[in-house]
């Protein structure tokens, strides 16, 4: 079973969360922007925000520059 993200399918082990996820992809939860099948998640959501097979994830990565 997988899960959408940015376009492409990626195998995910059920049940999960958002920030499971995010940190089974090497992913730091506090470091992206999320979108979850089209309404965005605030970082405070994530640990409790259920993924279901076929959802459709959007991740963009913070950068801070100058």
């Amino acid at each position: 079973m997988s899960v959408i993200a940015n376009g492409e399918a990626v195998p995910t082990e059920f049940p999960s969360t958002i920030e499971q996820f995010l940190v089974r992809r090497g992913l730091l939860p506090r470091s992206v922007v999320v979108e979850h099948n089209g309404d965005a998640v605030a970082p405070s959501e994530f640990a409790e925000r259920a993924l279901s097979p076929g959802d459709r994830l959007e991740i963009v990565r913070i950068v801070a520059g100058g």
